[in-house]
C-alpha cells in the first residue's frame, strides 16, 4: 500500500506521480462515490429513513482503497468496505468519506499548482516528452505487439495443428478402444458359432447369452457408447443365431433318427435273438425242473431265473445307440423355451418315420422273410420309444407312445393278412408263426400290448387249418382213389413192424406165430390213411406250444377237421365205391370200414389224453365213428346184393323141367355151382371179414337161395309139377342141405332151408291131407308157407291127374278152408 506523502516540498517527479495517482484515484473515488450513492438509494427505497451514524471507521479505510497499486488490490480494499456500509446501513457515511478525500485532494492540487507553478509547467513539459516517448514506446509496443501477434498467430496456428494432432490421436486412441471393445464382442460372436460348429450347441447357446449379458446389453444402455450400431447389429442377429444353433441341433437329431430307423430292424433283430436264447435257456430250465414248465417266458419267475443272462441291446457289442443328440435337442429346446414346439415336431417325425418303415406289402408265397424285416423293424422303433419314454419322459408320453404302437401292429396285420391269401402251402404259415410268436414274445417283454397280434394268431391258425384239411383232403382222396382194394400183403417182419407204428391195428395172432410172407386183412390204403392222420394231428399240434395261447381252439378245430376229413374224404369215398360189381372190393370197403371205426374210437382217446386244460372236459365223440359204423351196415348190404345178385343169376340158370318122368341121377349143374360159389366167396372172398358178418352173409345167402329155389315151382308160368321133377328139386335141396352142415356152424345156418325142405317133403310125401292137419302140419311142416303150400300140392296133383283136368277146383278151396 502507498504511503502517506505531502505535495509541499515534492520534486517534479513526486508531483508527476501525485498528479498520475490523483488521476487514477479521482475516476475511481467519482465511481465509489456513484456506486455508494446507488447503494444508498436503493437502500432509502427499501427501506424507512435512519440516524445518520458516525463515520470515523472510514477515514482510514478510504485512502487505503484511492491509493492501491492494483486494481486487484483495489477491489480486496473495496469490497470489504462496501460489505460493511451495506450491512450496516453506512453508506452515506462512506460517500461522506469519498467526498472529504475527493475534495483533499483536488485542494492539493490546487495549492501546488499555485505555489509550484513553473515547476508544475516543467513537470507538465516533462509529462508530455514522458507522453511522447510513452507513444513512441507505445508504437515500438504495437510493432512489437504485431511481431508478437504474428509469432502468436504462428504459434496459435502450431497448436491448433497440435490440439488437432491430439485430436486425431485420442480419435485413433478412442478409435483403438472401440475397436478392441469391438473385437472382444466379434470374438465372443465368433466362439459361440465356432462351437455351433464343433457341435457345441448348448455351450454356444450359453455364449451368446454371456455375449449379451457381458457385452451386447452395456453397450446398448450407453446411447453414445462407439459400438452401439455393432452392438446393435449383433444383438438383431442373435435369434437368427439361436434359430440356426437350433436348425443345427435338429439336423443332428434327424442325422440320429435316419440313423436309428436304418438300424431298427438290426435292433429289433437282436431283441429277436435275445428272445429266442431265452427260449432255449427256459426250455433247459423245464427239463432240469418240471416245476418250471408252469411259468411262461417274460413271467417274473422267468426274469428271476434269466436276470444274470440280462442284455441291453441298445448298447452291446453289435450295436450301441447313444441318445445324446436327443438329449442336447432337449436340453436346448428347453433352454430356448421352445419344449412345446420341439415334442410337436419330434412326435411328427417319428409319426413320418413309422409310416417310412412300413411298406405297402410283403410277399409270404415264396419267401417270409419280408415279413421278418418288417416285424423286426417294428420291434427295434417301438424299442427306441420306449428306451425314449424311459430316458425323456417328458419328450414322449405313454399315449402318443402306444398310438405309434397301435399303428404299427395295424398296419403289419392289414398287410400281413392281404399276403395270406396267396399262401398256399402249410409250411409256410407255420414258419409266419413262428415269426409272429417270437415277436409277440419280444414285445412282451418290453411291455407293449400285443392282444391285437394274439388274435391275429387265430386268423393265421384258421388259415393254416384250411391249408392242412384241402392238402390232406387231397392226400385222402387220392389214397382212396389208387388203393387196390386187396389185403395188404407183407413180405418181412420189418414192414410189419412199421404197419403197427403208423396204424391202429392188433393181430389177431402171437407176433411168435406170425409167418411172413403174410397177409393183413385191410389194404393199403388203411396205413396210409393212418399216416396220414398221424401226420395232420401232427401238423395240428406244431401250431400249439407255449407261443400260442389259444390251445382250445385248436383242440375244437382239430376235432372237427378231423372229423370232415375221415367223413367225407374217407368215409364217403369209400361208400361211393360200393356201387361196384366187384364183390373182393365190396368185401375189402367193409374191413377197411370196419377198421377206420376202430381208428377212430383210438383218436377219441388220443384227443382226449392231448387235449389242453383249457378245453371243455367230458367225452369226446367223433361224427365219423357213427358214420364208419352206419356205412359197414351199408357195406354189408351191399355185399347181401351182390351175393343175392349172383344167386339169383345161379338159380336162374336152373333148368327144371316140371314135366319130367325120369328121376335125376346127380344134382342140378345150377346147384353145384352155386355150392361151389358160396363155398368159394366164404373160403376167399369173404375170408377176411368176421366170422360174426361172414355167418350173417352166410345166413342171409342161404335164405335167399332158399326162398329162390322155392320160388322156382311157385311161378306162375309152371302149371304142372311132376313127381320126377319134384325128385330132381328134392336131389338139389339134399345136395344144399349137405353142404351147409358141412360148414362152420352149419346146423345153424341149416334153419335157412327148413321151409324149403319141408316143402320138398311135403311134396314127396304120400299123404298131402296131412298138410291140412294142423296137429300134424304144425308138427311136419311148420315152415312151410301156409298159402305155397296147397298152390304147390295143386300142382303137384294137376299133373298127377293130367287126364282128369277138370278136377272140381271148390274142393281144393274147401281143403283150403279146412286148413285156416
Amino acid at each position: 500500500m502507498a504511503h502517506h506523502w505531502s505535495p509541499c516540498g515534492a520534486t517534479a517527479g513526486e508531483l508527476y506521480n501525485y498528479a498520475l495517482h490523483a488521476t487514477v484515484a479521482l475516476p475511481r473515488l467519482y465511481l465509489l462515490q456513484r456506486r455508494a450513492y446507488t447503494k444508498e438509494c436503493a437502500i432509502s427505497c427499501d427501506n424507512m429513513p435512519r440516524r445518520t451514524e458516525a463515520i470515523d471507521d472510514y477515514a482510514s479505510a478510504v485512502p487505503q482503497i484511492i491509493l492501491s497499486s492494483t486494481d486487484g488490490d483495489f477491489l480486496d480494499h473495496l469490497i470489504p468496505v462496501l460489505k460493511d456500509a451495506s450491512n450496516s446501513r453506512r453508506t452515506p457515511a462512506l460517500i461522506q468519506c469519498l467526498n472529504q478525500y475527493t475534495e483533499d485532494r483536488e485542494a492539493d492540487i490546487e495549492r501546488i499548482g499555485m505555489t509550484k507553478h513553473e515547476e508544475f509547467l516543467d513537470s507538465v513539459n516533462q509529462l508530455q516528452n514522458v507522453r511522447e516517448d510513452t507513444v513512441a514506446l507505445i508504437a515500438e509496443i504495437l510493432k512489437l505487439n504485431q511481431s508478437i501477434q504474428t509469432s502468436t498467430e504462428q504459434l496459435a496456428e502450431q497448436k491448433s495443428a497440435l490440439v488437432n494432432t491430439k485430436a486425431v490421436r485420442q480419435n485413433i486412441s478412442d478409435a483403438s478402444d472401440a475397436l478392441k471393445e469391438s473385437l472382444k464382442v466379434l470374438h465372443a460372436v465368433n466362439y459361440a458359432h465356432d462351437l455351433v460348429r464343433r457341435k457345441q450347441y448348448y455351450s454356444a447357446l450359453k455364449s451368446l447369452e454371456d455375449l449379451q449379458n457381458e457385452h451386447l446389453v452395456p453397450i446398448l444402455q450407453n446411447r453414445y457408447a462407439t459400438q452401439h450400431r455393432l452392438a446393435d447389429a449383433i444383438q438383431k442377429s442373435i435369434p437368427a443365431s439361436r434359430k440356426a444353433i437350433s436348425e443345427a441341433v435338429m439336423a443332428d437329431l434327424n442325422t440320429w433318427l435316419f440313423r436309428i430307423r436304418e438300424a431298427s430292424q438290426f435292433l429289433g433283430e437282436l431283441a429277436w435273438y435275445y428272445t429266442d436264447q431265452r427260449r432255449l435257456r427256459q426250455k433247459k430250465r423245464v427239463e432240469d425242473d418240471s416245476f418250471l414248465s408252469n411259468f411262461k417266458l417274460n413271467s417274473s419267475i422267468e426274469l428271476v431265473c434269466d436276470e444274470s443272462e440280462e442284455l441291453d441291446v441298445l448298447d452291446n457289442e453289435e450295436l450301441q445307440i447313444a441318445f445324446t443328440p436327443l438329449f442336447e435337442a432337449v436340453h436346448i429346446h428347453e433352454a430356448l423355451n421352445q419344449s412345446d414346439r420341439f415334442r410337436s415336431e419330434y412326435a411328427a417325425t417319428r409319426r413320418q418315420q413309422k409310416d417310412l418303415l412300413l411298406p405297402s406289402s410283403v410277399d409270404l408265397s415264396t419267401d417270409e422273410s419280408s415279413l421278418s424285416s418288417l416285424l423286426e423293424g417294428i420291434t427295434g422303433f417301438a424299442i427306441i420309444e420306449k428306451a425314449t419314454m424311459r430316458r425323456v419322459p417328458h419328450l414322449r408320453s405313454a399315449i402318443e407312445v402306444e398310438e405309434l404302437w397301435e399303428s404299427m401292429c395295424s398296419t403289419a396285420i392289414n398287410i400281413t393278412s392281404k399276403a395270406l391269401n396267396d399262401v398256399t402251402n402249410a409250411e409256410v404259415l407255420l414258419k409266419i408263426k413262428g415269426i409272429v410268436a417270437l415277436f409277440i414274445q419280444t414285445m412282451e417283454g418290453y411291455g407293449y400290448p400285443v392282444s391285437s397280434f394274439e388274435t391275429f394268431m387265430l386268423t393265421l391258425f384258421d388259415k393254416y387249418a384250411e391249408l392242412l384239411r384241402r392238402r390232406f383232403s387231397e392226400d385222402f382222396q387220392e389214397i382212396v382213389s389208387t388203393d387196390d382194394y386187396m389185403p395188404m400183403a407183407i413180405n418181412s417182419q420189418e414192414d410189419f413192424d412199421k404197419v403197427l407204428n403208423v396204424s391202429w391195428y392188433t393181430p389177431e395172432q402171437d407176433m411168435e406165430k406170425i409167418t411172413f410172407p403174410c397177409v393183413l386183412p385191410f389194404s393199403q390204403m388203411y396205413p396210409l390213411c393212418c399216416i396220414d392222420i398221424q401226420n395232420f394231428l401232427n401238423q395240428f399240434y406244431f401250431f400249439s406250444d407255449d407261443h400260442f395261447q389259444h390251445s382250445d381252439v385248436i383242440d375244437e378245430s382239430l376235432r372237427k377237421s378231423l372229423d370232415k376229413l375221415l367223413t367225407e374224404k374217407v368215409c364217403q369215398s369209400l361208400v361211393e365205391r360200393l356201387s361196384s360189381q366187384y364183390l373182393g372190393q365190396i368185401v375189402q370197403i367193409l374191413i377197411n370200414l370196419e377198421h377206420f371205426e376202430t381208428a377212430c374210437q383210438e383218436l377219441e382217446l388220443l384227443l382226449i389224453s392231448a387235449r389242453s386244460s383249457t378245453s371243455a372236459g367230458g367225452p369226446l365223440k367223433l361224427n365219423a365213428t357213427e358214420e364208419f359204423r352206419n356205412n359197414k351196415k351199408t357195406a354189408e348190404k351191399r355185399i347181401f346184393e351182390l351175393v343175392n345178385s349172383k344167386i339169383d343169376d345161379l338159380v336162374d340158370t336152373a333148368e327144371y323141367d316140371w314135366f319130367t318122368t325120369t328121376d335125376p341121377s346127380e344134382p342140378s349143374s345150377y346147384m353145384q355151382t352155386l355150392t361151389r360159389y358160396l363155398s368159394n366167396i366164404m373160403n376167399s372172398t369173404l375170408l377176411g371179414l368176421p366170422r360174426e358178418i361172414k355167418e350173417l352173409i352166410y345166413f342171409d345167402a342161404l335164405s335167399h337161395t332158399a326162398d329162390k329155389i322155392l320160388a322156382l315151382p311157385l311161378s306162375s308160368e309152371v302149371k304142372y309139377i311132376s313127381s320126377s321133377a319134384v325128385a330132381a328139386l328134392a336131389e338139389d335141396v339134399q345136395y344144399l342141405t349137405k353142404f351147409v352142415s358141412s360148414l362152420d356152424n352149419g346146423e345153424m345156418l341149416k334153419e335157412n332151408l327148413d321151409e324149403l325142405q319141408q316143402t320138398v317133403n311135403l311134396l314127396q310125401s304120400d299123404n298131402h291131407d296131412e298138410f291140412y292137419d294142423m296137429s300134424v302140419r304144425n308138427k311136419k311142416y311148420n315152415r312151410v308157407d301156409a298159402l305155397n303150400g296147397p298152390i304147390l300140392l295143386e300142382k303137384l296133383n294137376s299133373s298127377a291127374q293130367t287126364s282128369s283136368r277138370s278136377a272140381p277146383l271148390s274142393n281144393l278151396s274147401s281143403r283150403f278152408g279146412m286148413m285156416k
